[in-house]
């Protein structure tokens, strides 16, 4: 067994304190039935379920519905249409959808749920009810749609999803069903990810708060709302989905482009989006780890889907119970545990294959004012800048055609590097976003901002 295999194959221990962690969670949120993965690495390494029928726990393949996952689903398919050069995120509504009311919202504030719109739909509870009941957009919206100004801040809302599935509609010409399928469903291969049911599948239960006893709950179709919370799915997909959501797939979204969704878009709402909310997904810190994925609930049914990028864990929870157990909670407590009781191990270290000699003269230590910095070349060809020896802005950077650097995440995120050469071709300083880097404290051979004292260093006499 070879080292990378070996990192996929739990220990019993983790095993076991995954098993103990769901059975826990299963009596005291007295769920009818619940089942959970663990994905590492892009493969499942462990699964398990719980239920009250003794020889009958469900499996990777039996449906529950998975409500607001679904939403990360519809912004998947919106980034492609994106990618595909099909529209903008700061274009407003109005350019696909006229007559809502609602045109100068933007795609981009629909999808991280700055758009200002209200929670939920006028009228009945719609998560209860048939879709028929809102055949059209004006029935979700209602007359007053808004709740705050467009861009203001983030405020949930399970209409702006309905209509970015109504936008994709009308992009494409296809149902959003179609789309999903064709698009997303079929190249990731999640065949048990459907809009109805298929069997096996789960009932959906509510549990009397006050006894130990159940009531079916109803199975609506959600109509127009489907793109905010219809999907059922297994976890053997969505462990598909959460592997996906990390590493991309070229035949459906890049890794780049769901780095982007995984992105804070939005300032921080505590309870819902502590890290703030992304482009389809919500961000949060579980025991001071970060992670990225969505929660989801309708009745009869909740679910979770967390991913820690760093340590390469993901875990879906599915139950059938409106409430009691908090789905989202431990699927974040089951990527925990993996990632503490078994770190990830990294990837050996190995050198470039070709030592670029431009960007060697960049690397060693540069001094930002007083503050001394220090970029390192890594083997995939980025670079990396940060602080000596204390805390401070750090960022690595991607190399542009045209020799720029451009910044990949943290303060310097989209910002540009590029290093000023004297006309022998020698590295003069560093140049990013108007912060000059020069080879030694305000080099006076170097443009500094302000110009350097002419006395240069000294002492107090």
């Amino acid at each position: 067994m070879d080292a990378v295999s070996e990192d996929l194959v739990l220990l019993p221990a983790t095993r076991r304190a995954l098993s103990h962690r769901i059975a826990v969670a299963q009596r005291e949120g007295r769920a009818p039935s619940l089942v959970a993965t663990v994905v590492r690495g892009g493969e499942v390494v462990w699964e398990g379920s719980r239920t009250m029928v003794e020889g009958h726990g469900p499996d990777g393949n039996v449906q529950y519905r998975i409500g607001s996952i679904t939403k990360t689903f519809t912004a998947v398919l919106v980034m492609r249409l994106r990618d595909e050069g099909l529209l903008e995120l700061g274009d407003p509504v109005e350019k696909f959808l006229p007559g809502t009311g609602v045109g100068e919202v933007t795609v981009g504030q629909l999808l991280s749920h700055t758009a200002g719109l209200a929670a939920e739909t006028p009228g009945e509870w719609w998560e209860r009810t048939a879709g028929t009941l809102r055949p059209e957009l004006s029935d979700v919206l209602g007359e007053h749609p808004f709740r705050f100004e467009p861009g203001r801040r983030h405020h949930y809302s399970n209409p702006g999803y309905t209509l970015l599935g109504s936008l994709v509609e009308a992009v494409r010409a296809k149902p959003w069903e179609d789309v999903l399928r064709a698009e997303v469903l079929e190249p990731l291969g999640l065949e048990r990810t459907t809009a109805q049911p298929v069997a096996p599948h789960a009932g959906g239960w509510a549990v009397h708060p006050w006894a130990d006893v159940m009531m079916p709950e109803p199975l609506e179709d959600l109509g127009l709302m489907a793109p905010a919370g219809q999907l059922w799915s297994t976890t053997g997909d969505l462990a598909k989905f959460a592997a996906f959501l990390v590493r991309g797939d070229a035949r459906v979204l890049s890794a780049e482009s769901v780095r982007e969704m995984r992105t804070s878009a939005t300032p921080p709402e505590p309870g819902l989006a502590d890290l703030g909310y992304g482009l389809g997904m919500q961000l949060t810190l579980s025991g001071g780890r970060r992670l990225a994925g969505h929660s989801g609930s309708l009745p009869g049914f909740v679910a979770g889907l967390w991913l820690s990028e760093a340590d390469d864990v993901a875990a879906v929870v599915l139950a059938n119970c409106t409430s009691g157990l908090p789905a989202s909670t431990l699927a974040a407590d089951l990527v925990g545990i993996v990632a503490e009781a078994e770190p990830r191990i990294p990837e050996p270290w190995r050198p470039l294959r070709e030592a670029d000699p431009v960007a060697l003269d960049l690397c060693g230590p540069w001094y930002w004012g007083t503050s001394a910095q220090a970029v390192r070349l890594g083997y995939d060809g980025s670079l990396e800048l940060g602080p000596v020896g204390g805390s401070g802005r750090a960022a690595r950077f991607r190399p542009e055609p045209d020799g720029s650097w451009t910044g990949l995440g943290g303060y310097y995120a989209g910002e540009s590097l590029r290093a000023v050469r004297r006309p022998d071709g020698s590295v003069s300083h560093l140049d990013l976003g108007s912060f000059v880097f020069t080879r030694e404290p305000y080099d006076p051979q170097a443009p500094v901002p302000g110009g350097v004292d002419p006395q240069g260093w000294r002492g107090i006499g």
